[in-house]
C-alpha cells in the first residue's frame, strides 16, 4: 500500500516544499510523515525539511524509555536527499561530556560549541543510535527512518518557546564522538547499506531491491523513478509499504531507500 502523507508545522519548516510533496499553503512544514502501516508496524518514515536550527536533542533507547512507562526508545537514520551551501548536522560531540558539564552547557547556551556540526551534501547518511545528542542546521531536507516512537528530550532550543527537557535529557545522553564508521557518502546510483542499527537496516538499492530480505515486510522511498507493489504506485514523495514476500516492480531508472525491522 501507499501510506498517507501527514504534513506536521514546525517552528523550523518550510513554507516552500519542493512540487513533488505539495503540501498546505501558509504553514511552516517541518515533516512529513508517512502513516498507515499494519498495527504493530515497529517503524516510521519521515521528510525532514529545515529553515532553521532543530533543538539540540536526545532520544531514549528501550531501557530508558520503558522504565518511564514509554512502548520504545528511538534509534534513527537519515539520508539528505538536498542541501543548501553551508548547510550543517550536529551529530555527537567534539569530546566525550559529563552529565554536569553538558547541563551547564545547555542551561548557559554554550552547548552549541559542543556538538560537532558538520557540513553536509546530498547523499550524506548517518545512523543516529539512541542516546546520541544531536541537530540539524537550516537549509536541509532529509528522510529519516526511525523506530515508530515520538519521544524526544530538548537539551536546548535557541531560546524559542517550547519545553526544554534537561533532567530526562542528561539521564540518557551519551554525549561523545559520533562513530565515523556510522555516516558516509553515497549518491543515487549507488547500491549500499546505510545503516545497519539494532532495530532496522537501511539500503540504498536499484530496481533489483539487491541484497534486500524478501521475508519482511519493508518500507521503500523511491528517491529516483518509480516502484510498485499490489497495484500501488510510489515516486519520488511517496512511501510504500510491501508486505513480507509480496511482488515489489520497480522501473529502470529507480534508485530508493528500502528499510526493514530487524526484530
Amino acid at each position: 500500500m501507499k501510506l498517507e502523507p501527514r504534513f506536521v508545522a514546525k517552528p523550523w519548516g518550510r513554507d516552500d516544499l519542493p512540487p513533488a510533496f505539495g503540501g498546505p499553503r501558509g504553514e511552516r512544514i517541518g515533516e512529513l510523515w508517512y502513516e498507515g502501516a499494519p498495527d504493530g508496524f515497529p517503524l516510521l518514515a519521515k521528510y525532514l525539511f529545515t529553515s532553521a536550527k532543530l533543538s539540540v536533542q536526545v532520544h531514549p533507547d528501550d531501557d530508558a524509555a520503558r522504565a518511564r512507562g514509554l512502548a520504545s526508545g528511538k534509534e534513527e537514520c537519515w539520508y539528505v536527499t538536498a542541501a543548501e551551501a553551508g548547510a550543517t548536522i550536529g551529530i555527537g560531540t567534539t569530546r566525550p561530556v559529563a552529565g554536569d558539564e553538558l547541563r551547564a552547557a545547555a542551561l548557559a547556551g554554550t552547548i552549541e560549541q559542543l556538538i560537532d556540526w558538520r557540513p553536509v551534501r546530498a547523499g550524506d547518511h548517518y545512523y543516529v543510535p539512541a542516546s546520541t545528542v544531536h541537530a540539524i542546521g537550516p537549509g536541509v531536507t532529509l528522510v529519516e527512518i526511525q523506530q515508530a516512537s515520538d519521544i524526544t528530550y530538548r537539551l536546548y532550543d535557541y531560546g524559542r518557546d517550547r519545553a526544554l527537557h534537561l533532567d530526562e535529557a542528561v539521564d540518557v545522553a551519551d554525549a561523545r564522538p559520533h562513530p565515523p564508521a556510522l555516516s558516509g557518502h553515497h549518491g543515487i546510483g549507488g547500491d549500499c547499506a546505510i545503516a545497519d542499527g539494532v532495530h532496522f537496516a537501511v539500503r540504498l538499492c536499484g530496481r533489483d531491491l539487491a541484497a534486500v530480505p524478501d521475508d519482511a515486510p519493508l518500507l521503500l522511498l523511491p528517491l529516483r523513478g518509480s516502484a510498485e507493489s499490489d497495484e500501488a504506485l510510489a515516486r519520488p514523495g511517496d512511501c510504500l509499504y510491501a508486505a513480507a514476500r509480496a511482488r515489489v516492480t520497480a522501473s529502470a531508472e529507480a534508485h530508493m531507500l528500502v528499510a526493514w525491522a530487524k526484530r
